[in-house]
This record gives structure tokens, sequence and C-alpha cells, in this order.
């Protein structure tokens, strides 16, 4: 995600990878980001990484409050191609074109990017939650 997306994403995948054991990788590395977007394109800044490490049975997790930002359209479809799981979270209106590129689509009636900042915290913390109860069992 961008933004507060983009942050919750690390927020989660630090979560997981502390809380859950689970290995995570967040596309947030400021000199990663600036090269894609300087020498291929700012739609491909998730994208790009994606085709150098994802693996088939990886699950990608993409976050747009709005679900229209291209570069995370971009890699819900490169995640796909790839052989990944696609998990969706987006907002705004119901027909955005991220709420059904996923395997999972979690779309929240938000219109507002706080209601729906918050909400999407609220369903990744809960997944998190049965992630790490499961694997402490």
């Amino acid at each position: 995600g961008n933004g507060a997306s983009a942050s919750m994403a690390s927020h989660v995948a630090a979560d997981l990878a502390k809380n859950g054991h689970v290995h995570t990788e967040v596309f947030s590395d400021l000199s990663l980001i600036t090269a894609i977007a300087n020498d291929v394109s700012y739609d491909e800044v998730f994208a790009e990484p994606l085709r150098r490490r994802m693996r088939k049975g990886d699950m990608l997790v993409a976050i747009s409050s709005s679900g229209r930002s291209m570069n995370v359209l971009k890699a819900a479809d490169e995640a796909a191609r790839l052989g990944g799981t696609v998990v969706t979270l987006s907002a705004m209106h119901p027909d955005n074109p991220l709420s059904g590129r996923g395997l999972i689509n979690f779309y929240v009636s938000a219109t507002t990017y706080g209601s729906a900042e918050t909400c999407h915290a609220a369903i990744l913390h809960h997944w998190i939650d049965k992630i790490v109860e499961r694997n402490s069992i």
C-alpha cells in the first residue's frame, strides 16, 4: 500500500514475524522504491520486486483504501501471475478495481480514509491474532 496503508503493511509484517513466526517481507526500502520509480515507473514499485522474490505459494496482502492505486493493482496482478495467493483490503466504492482481484477480498464500506484505515487495521489485527493462536497450539 501507499501512505498509511504502507505503514500498516509494515506494522502487520512485523507482528506476523515476531508473534506469528511467519516469514514476511515489505517493500518499504526507500532506495529500492525510488530506484524503481526513477528507472522504471512508480506504478511498478511493488510489482518489480515481486518478479524477483515471489515464489508460487507466497501470499501478497494488497491494501488500498481507494482500491484504485495503480502500483497496488499491478502488484496484485503480478502476484497472481506468479502463482501467489492475493488477499485484498479496499474501501470507498464497492466496484473499485482492487475489490475483486484477490482470492480473499475484504471490502469496507467506509467513505473516508481514516475510517477505511481503521477498519483495515482491525481486520489485519484479527487475522494476526488467529495466526498467532494457531501457531502457538
